[in-house]
């Protein structure tokens, strides 16, 4: 009997740890720009050593690896996003060739996607593949915000 209740119990509990991480796969959530300055520059520069372009209106920054289902899918949803949005650049980085920025920017999966605005500044990211509504609906702000909006000073 003692058995039958441990399973029941492991099999409930693998299923909530199982719907939880379900449901924050692939979700664009804010990052709070609210740091310190010096690690604003940090991050920066890491995204620079990239190749994100400082003008792009929105970047989509891709962290991805050789033998990855879902970075194949993100990829074609950021490549889609990308022709069809003026203004959205889309970067796919090799996570196991670049382990110093994968550090730096604490990317523990792949796919991880970063969506970076104008100069640099990172305002979302997604572990796991996000949807094509989700990414327009995360861009599309970026895209009307006039030059110089959502940075301070």
């Amino acid at each position: 009997m003692t058995g039958l209740v441990v399973a029941v119990v492991v099999l409930a509990a693998a299923t909530v740890v199982g719907l939880l991480w379900q449901r924050r796969n692939g979700r664009l959530r804010a990052v709070e720009g609210g740091g310190p300055v010096p690690e604003q520059d940090a991050e920066a520069g890491v995204l620079a050593r990239l190749g994100v372009p400082a003008d792009a209106p929105v970047t989509l920054l891709q962290f991805s690896s050789a033998f990855c289902a879902p970075c194949r899918a993100t990829r074609r949803i950021c490549a889609e996003v990308s022709e069809r949005l003026d203004g959205v650049v889309h970067l796919e980085v090799d996570a196991e060739s670049h382990l110093d920025e994968v550090r730096a920017l604490n990317v523990l999966r792949t796919p991880t996607l970063f969506v970076i605005g104008a100069g640099r500044q990172i305002v979302q990211r997604a572990s796991g593949a996000p949807t094509k509504p989700q990414l327009i609906a995360a861009v599309a702000p970026l895209l009307t915000e006039p030059a110089g909006a959502g940075q301070s000073s």
